[in-house]
């Protein structure tokens, strides 16, 4: 929650200024959600150390609390006695202005040499173990979610559910490739009067269904379902929420490294974001083009550097009439994939997204999901080109 309330305070910054810098952080407790962070963007009032909280007062009015409410509402807090509801939560802000340190190595007289916004390293992974050239696991665990989200959105039959859930799911792989699910976990909040054993089964039977469809269940796969035995408290109220706190879920479930940035509620001046976009779109390319099974990018920045500092492949073994030197070389040369931010973020159209928005990011993952222009296999062609393979 607190990452779609961040990212749609983002969209709605990007429609009024594509060029503006965002880098929000929002937290949620019980009735309780305050914002953090710099927000700078066409209108804005020069930046300000002695009170940065009325530069909010000028030009354009982000009406943050009417954004937190229409997301909050979206998902589905609605109760006031559990003491976090979307019309009586209040809001503290403290956004601020972009330090101009880190602004002058953003904005350069010439966009093209436009700096990368953060020192760091990014990761992108793919693998051929799915549809989507993504970890099983994963995939499977965000449609569990999406599934029991839409029933409880949907049918009454389901008014039991409350929004708080997660899953967890364990694969056994054989030769690098997956053959059965061992483990589900499912810990989903419900009422009162859903936290039964009947209701438990009931779950365990729709995760069950499910899972059916994708031929790794076995007679020994193992569920557990609320393994406490009750998770009717949750949400803010339960356990405080913050930008940021689940990046594993929001990339490759720990199939893959992970630099350690975030990405809701960044603009895509951050690389830590923009870059690890840019580098899945490549991982993803050299999986379809067939150059190997599995690939995972590391791609290095220096703060206000245009082009990164470093490149480091990994195919884990699988790659197919290529070395990872090689894809090295082929990334750092920048004629398949450009990774200078103002390139990527082009070449992407990050600031004016069509047919997304970052807010659709911020639940059940950054990565896997085809309306996204990251996940488009549109280099192939030109990847088999580079390395001379067809002719």
């Amino acid at each position: 929650m607190a990452d779609q309330i961040s990212d749609a305070i983002l969209d709605a910054c990007l429609k009024h200024d594509p060029n503006a810098h965002v880098a929000c952080e929002t937290m949620v407790g019980p009735n309780m959600v305050v914002l953090m962070g710099e927000v700078q963007y066409r209108g804005f009032a020069k930046f300000s150390l002695k009170d940065p909280t009325k530069l909010l007062k000028g030009g354009f009015s982000l009406d943050a609390k009417a954004i937190a409410k229409t997301v909050i509402k979206r998902i589905g807090y609605d109760r006031p006695d559990e003491q976090f509801c979307w019309n009586s939560f209040s809001m503290m802000s403290y956004l601020h202005a972009q330090s101009p340190d880190i602004a002058q190595g953003v904005n350069r007289k010439s966009r093209k040499k436009q700096g990368a916004g953060d020192q760091g390293m990014m990761f992108g992974y793919a693998t051929n173990e799915t549809k989507s050239l993504m970890p099983a696991a994963i995939v499977y665990s965000h449609e569990l979610l999406k599934m029991f989200a839409k029933l409880r959105k949907t049918d009454e039959k389901y008014s039991w559910l409350r929004p708080d859930a997660k899953s967890q799911i364990s694969i056994v792989y054989e030769n690098g490739r997956p053959v059965a699910i061992d483990t589900v976990v499912i810990s989903h909040q419900t009422t009162e009067a859903g936290a039964t054993k009947a209701h438990y089964e009931e779950i365990k039977k729709l995760a069950k269904d499910y899972l059916s469809k994708t031929g790794l269940l076995s007679p020994k796969t193992k569920f557990f379902i609320n393994p406490t035995g009750k998770f009717v408290i949750g949400g803010p109220l339960g356990d405080s929420g913050l930008t940021g706190r689940k990046i594993i879920v929001d990339t490759y479930g720990g199939m893959a490294a992970h630099g350690g940035g975030a990405f809701s509620g960044k603009d895509p001046s951050k690389v830590d974001r923009s870059a690890a976009y840019y580098a899945r779109y490549a991982a993803k390319n050299i999986v379809a083009a067939g150059l190997a099974d599995r690939c995972q990018i590391q791609v290095a920045y220096a703060i206000g550097v245009d082009k990164p500092v470093s490149f480091c492949v990994k195919t884990f073994g699988t790659s197919k009439g290529v070395t990872n030197e090689q894809l090295e070389n082929m990334l750092a040369s920048g004629k398949v994939f450009d990774f200078r931010p103002y390139e990527l973020i082009k070449d992407l159209g990050l600031l004016s997204p069509k047919g997304w928005k970052y807010e659709d990011t911020a639940a059940y993952g950054h990565f896997g999901r085809s309306k996204f222009p990251w996940e488009k296999t549109d280099k192939v062609v030109a990847l088999k080109k580079f390395f001379k393979i067809g002719r």
